[in-house]
């Protein structure tokens, strides 16, 4: 991803011997984010020098230059000094002061404001991380959040989930982020999928899955991207262990399922009310199951599951 690439630039503009200034540069202008990458990389590779001693490089002087305009950089070679590079980094990185985590309880919600104009609402038991210097940033650790994103195609505003990135396109829409599990749909304009690798296309009304059963597209409603914003969940075809984890993350109660109900499917609307047993009084009989108070919780079941 772009921070691998940049770190790529780093490691090879040390090296005194470097001659391709013409592809360096190419690459910070292709996207205004890497040179932020390249210098962030840049500051933290300057607190490897207490660690690994190098001497410094002098580089040759273009003929037509009247002085050494370009920078000082230092080689590093061998491949445990070079793991020892990229860890240093990596911490350096999500340590950065500018770099802040926002999080939420079970059940409840809040809003963020961006100073490019976008607003991401997080749902309950939600983590995300922000950038101070760049607000088009964002990082979904866990949860749900929903994305109403400014439009800039010079400069994307990009969410990156674990080893994932999307790509706004002008566009409205919502990911869920838990475990090894990513779904996102989308309601306005378009989103992509990994730009840089499978680049798929998600124009509004599609949506995606990527889970332990591989990478899925499919079609959604509009209207049920972010349902919840509105106090409702919309499925189609979902798995009752799903609307079970989306209705947990919203009401801030723990809801478990035997395993014959967690595999059943439910298409419909479920009204989202704070109250647990309105809610499950009115969600459980629409799903065909029977909800069943516990001492710190509840328990979905089928007509052939227990209480156990």
């Amino acid at each position: 991803m772009m921070n691998e690439e940049a770190l790529g630039w780093v490691i090879r503009t040390r090296d005194p011997d470097f001659e391709d200034w013409t592809g360096f540069t190419a690459w910070l202008e292709a996207d205004p984010a890497n040179a932020s990458a390249y210098d962030a990389l840049m500051a933290a590779d300057s607190e490897m020098d207490s660690l690994i001693p190098v001497a410094p490089v002098t580089l040759p002087v273009a003929a037509n230059d009247a002085g050494d305009r370009r920078p000082r950089f230092r080689w590093i070679a061998g491949g445990a000094v070079a793991a020892a590079l990229v860890a240093t980094v990596s911490i350096a990185v999500l340590n950065r002061s500018d770099i802040y985590s926002v999080t939420t309880r079970p059940g409840e919600t809040r809003t963020i404001a961006l100073d490019d104009g976008t607003t991401v609402h997080l749902n309950g038991d939600t983590t995300m991380r922000f950038d101070r210097k760049d607000a088009r940033f964002a990082a979904l650790d866990r949860g749900e959040a929903a994305f109403t994103v400014r439009h800039d195609a010079a400069n994307p505003f990009r969410v990156t989930v674990g080893d994932d990135v999307f790509e706004d396109a002008g566009t409205v829409f919502n990911i869920v982020h838990s475990g090894d599990a990513t779904r996102i749909g989308v309601s306005e304009g378009k989103v992509i999928y990994n730009p840089k690798a499978e680049a798929i296309a998600l124009p509004a009304g599609r949506g995606l899955t990527e889970d332990a059963g591989g990478l899925r597209v499919m079609d959604v409603a509009p209207a049920s991207v972010a349902s919840w914003r509105q106090g409702q969940l919309i499925y189609a075809n979902a798995t009752v262990s799903q609307v079970a984890q989306d209705a947990s993350r919203s009401l801030g109660i723990a809801i478990r399922y035997t395993p014959q109900a967690a595999a059943m499917r439910f298409t419909g609307t479920i009204r989202l009310d704070r109250d647990p047993a309105r809610f499950f009084a009115q969600a459980a009989p629409l799903m065909g199951l029977d909800a069943v108070r516990q001492q710190d919780g509840w328990l979905l079941e089928g007509g052939n599951g227990s209480h156990d």
